[in-house]
């Protein structure tokens, strides 16, 4: 993916995959095919001319026509690529009901990889099969924190957009302060005692934790004081999680709040995980509010207006955003409203303006002439003007802050715009 609109990326291919995934047909009368880079087209086309001719031998009337039109139309579509693209094609063709009674219709969708696809695959069955394509919305690199001081320690992961708490446990040394009648010598030996096994308890949580994570990155280390460092001198870890150890960083707490401070200290480390990322990207753009710099807009209108005017740098976009942008046009002049609108809305706005009054030459000849998801139609002309788009996840605090504060759409800007 490009890394200036993976994000972008991701969020299509998700959204794309949902709504494969609610797809149904009857029968065996949806088609999955999957063809990787190097397969000749002509030998898949071949392939599905044989299956063509293995459908008539379906028994239902309906589902050999639906299962013969799917694959016709796959076929159709497929000859007009020279060659299968460097990550693939994938296809996805059948008769989908409809509203009513007896009513289906052929969809096909084509879905070009973010990466290389290694499976050849041709399915007929009652669903899409999407489950190669999930495969490229996983986060397949996972990092582990260890937060310690004398008296706590806590275990977590961040893997993409999510950081979880798995285990926070108490050490149960005393303080440095010895109990009245203790001598000194003996005081120090006992606490050096009971960190070990304090220390010991630590790693065998951490083994437990961490080793079975398959694509565990790296391990990073934290906590205030000196204790965190004498944890790492000590073999207390499996070798191969010791090994992963990338990072010490300073904290004040150990708990929740230390293990935030060691994500915000390991940025440079994280700056592939999602997580961080859209931190980072919230962050900027709310010191640039709180700053009053003029760098920053949000609201669909305002930041729509800068976007035209080509002085976005950055668009950000909530994934929640459930609006499609509306075109109505006029047929007897050349009247053109633009107008953005509610997903659910979209058949009750058609009904009451097809057919209606031009405001300019009073014709009835308004119709809505095209309907776009917003997220689809401001990523599109932040494409044009060359703007880095980052789409933000209903998952992170950052994510639902766009949403619920500033309406889902925001913007930092290359220069203060001039009014």
């Amino acid at each position: 993916m490009s890394t200036k609109q993976s994000s972008l990326l991701r969020f299509r291919l998700k959204r794309n995959l949902e709504r494969l995934a609610a797809r149904e047909g009857r029968g065996t009368e949806l088609v999955s095919l999957y063809v990787p880079y190097g397969r000749q087209v002509s030998e898949v086309v071949a392939m599905l001319n044989n299956e063509y001719g293995t459908a008539s031998n379906i028994k239902s009337s309906t589902t050999k026509k639906n299962v013969q039109d799917a694959i016709t139309r796959v076929t159709q579509r497929l000859k007009l690529f020279k060659k299968v693209p460097e990550n693939g094609l994938v296809l996805f063709c059948g008769a989908i009901p409809q509203n009513g009674p007896g009513s289906e219709k052929i969809e096909l969708y084509i879905i070009s990889p973010p990466e290389p696809i290694q499976v050849y695959l041709y399915r007929c069955d009652a669903r899409f099969h999407t489950e190669h394509l999930q495969e490229f919305l996983k986060e397949k690199e996972t990092y582990g924190i260890i937060v310690l001081d004398a008296s706590n320690a806590s275990f977590a992961t961040v893997r993409g957009k999510q950081l979880d708490i798995v285990k926070q446990i108490t050490s149960g040394i005393p303080g440095k302060f010895r109990a009245g009648g203790q001598s000194a010598k003996r005081f120090v030996r006992q606490r050096q005692a009971k960190m070990q096994e304090y220390f010991k308890r630590v790693g065998e949580h951490a083994n437990e934790i961490f080793l079975p994570i398959e694509n565990l990155k790296s391990i990073l280390l934290g906590g205030p004081g000196p204790t965190k460092y004498d944890f790492d001198k000590g073999n207390f870890l499996h070798y191969t999680l010791k090994e992963k150890i990338v990072a010490t960083i300073d904290t004040a707490y150990t708990d929740d709040h230390g293990v935030e401070e060691v994500v915000e200290g390991s940025q440079d480390i994280l700056r592939r995980i999602r997580y961080v990322e859209e931190k980072k990207i919230m962050q900027k753009f709310l010191r640039e509010i709180g700053q009053d710099t003029g760098l920053a807009a949000y609201g669909e209108n305002e930041v729509r207006t800068y976007l035209n005017n080509g002085i976005v740098a950055t668009l950000l976009l909530s994934e929640d955003i459930e609006s499609v942008r509306v075109t109505v046009k006029c047929g007897s002049c050349d009247y053109t409203k633009h107008e953005t609108i509610k997903m659910h809305e979209v058949a009750e706005f058609e009904q009451k303006t097809n057919g209606s009054s031009c405001p300019k030459c009073n014709v009835p000849t308004l119709s809505v002439k095209d309907t776009q998801e917003t997220i689809d139609e401001l990523a599109e002309a932040a494409e044009i003007a060359g703007t880095d788009v980052e789409v933000l996840s209903g998952d992170t605090e950052e994510g639902q802050m766009l949403k619920k504060s500033f309406g889902g759409v925001a913007a930092i800007l290359r220069y203060k715009a001039v009014n």
